[in-house]
């Protein structure tokens, strides 16, 4: 395949995610005007946001296989008319149970069956081996791209019209990532890596499930969804205790989105020079710091912009190694599912993110532990990938 054609696939996969993950990485901005509304409290808006981030999760490995067995294809548009139709509910819905099934289970499922685990897995089926880390930095960065368009533009939409209109052009949004998958559709057919075609995903899961090195690597994404589910729920209310303006909030996830598609791209082409495990831990460990700093710094707009440019810059970067350790250690057959499990992980720990933010600032009227736990689990995931098993890598496999 000629680099013009694996390059179209990236793109692709790239703009998909741009819509899926923008649309979710801007919700913390709609939990003031949500509670306003439906008047139900933060702790239980901060609730449905959380089981959104574990149905995200937990809906991964599972569209995961249904992409390995008959192909991306189908699971992105179904995922798309979900996710727009998760965006029209909420703005329909006044009740706890309402506000779960919109935003906990629709939305979030829908972003999902358009997320990393099916979109990797699917561009890694038309990529040399060489270049799958720069692809995975590459699509990552379309996901960092829709949250530095999403946040502004989705502040700009509320401002002018209302929270509504935002989530209806979050939901027309949505709908264009259906077409987009006809070029990613097709069942994967492996036709270099025979050894991974000949074993199944049950023994696949076996072998994964017996390996150190995968339980490590679940770990340490645990961890980096905690404290990303807890940012970008909960950041919008810190500015907002901090007696700064909402612009302060949504132009800090912006520059969150930013920074980490420059973080992505490094990410993904480092993975080809230096042990991915290695980018892991310094990135885990760079987070423990900038929240250390953050919480010693004056609480002024400059505070945020700087923090969020030095945590963006590893924000979702940590995706492309995470994803290229795992196709290393197993191979691509599996790899959509084997992610997919992984991002479960990162996502039960979004889940408690998300909801211990709702629950600490209810009982307490700030963050301040959250912090704290924050750089704690920050320092841990850094530590627990250096028992990954990882060869060096041999010579420049990113030129080509």
């Amino acid at each position: 395949m000629s680099q013009r054609s694996y390059w179209f696939f990236i793109l692709i996969a790239a703009a998909i995610l741009m819509i899926t993950m923008g649309a979710r990485q801007s919700l913390g901005l709609f939990m003031y005007p949500l509670n306003v509304h439906t008047g139900l409290g933060i702790a239980t808006i901060s609730f449905a946001m959380a089981v959104g981030q574990l149905v995200w999760g937990a809906v991964q490995p599972v569209f995961g296989a249904v992409a390995d067995r008959w192909g991306p294809g189908r699971v992105i548009v179904f995922g798309a008319f979900l996710l727009a139709a998760g965006c029209v509910l909420t703005t329909q819905v006044t009740s706890e149970f309402g506000l779960i099934l919109a935003i906990g289970i629709m939305s979030a499922a829908g972003a999902g069956a358009g997320s990393f685990s099916v979109l990797i897995g699917a561009t890694s089926q038309h990529i040399p081996a060489q270049r799958r880390s720069f692809a995975g930095g590459v699509i990552n960065a379309g996901g960092s791209a829709g949250q530095f368009i999403f946040a502004p533009l989705n502040q700009a939409v509320m401002s002018a019209f209302g929270w509504m209109h935002a989530m209806w052009m979050m939901a027309v949004l949505a709908l264009t990532t259906a077409p987009m998958a006809w070029w990613l559709r097709g069942r994967p057919k492996p036709k270099t890596e025979i050894v991974d075609a000949q074993i199944s995903l049950r023994q696949q899961l076996k072998i994964a499930a017996r390996d150190r090195s995968y339980w490590c690597l679940q770990a340490g994404f645990f961890t980096c969804g905690f404290h990303i589910a807890f940012l970008v729920t909960h950041l919008p209310n810190e500015v907002n205790l901090c007696g700064l303006s909402v612009t302060v909030a949504s132009s800090s996830l912006a520059i969150i989105g930013l920074a980490n598609i420059f973080g992505s791209l490094a990410a993904g082409a480092l993975g080809s020079r230096v042990r991915m495990k290695m980018i892991l831990f310094w990135m885990y460990a760079s987070r423990a710091i900038a929240i250390l700093i953050y919480l010693a710094a004056p609480k002024e707009p400059w505070t945020f912009y700087i923090f969020a440019a030095v945590l963006g810059a590893t924000w979702l970067a940590t995706v492309p190694p995470t994803a290229g350790l795992i196709g290393k250690l197993f191979g691509i057959r599996y790899l959509a599912t084997l992610f997919g499990f992984t991002l479960l992980s990162h996502q039960i720990g979004g889940f408690l993110g998300a909801w211990l933010g709702g629950i600490a600032v209810t009982s307490t009227g700030n963050y301040l532990w959250m912090w704290w736990a924050d750089a704690a689990l920050a320092l841990a995931a850094a530590l627990v990938n250096l028992p990954i098993r990882e060869e060096r890598p041999v010579g420049n496999l990113v030129a080509s």
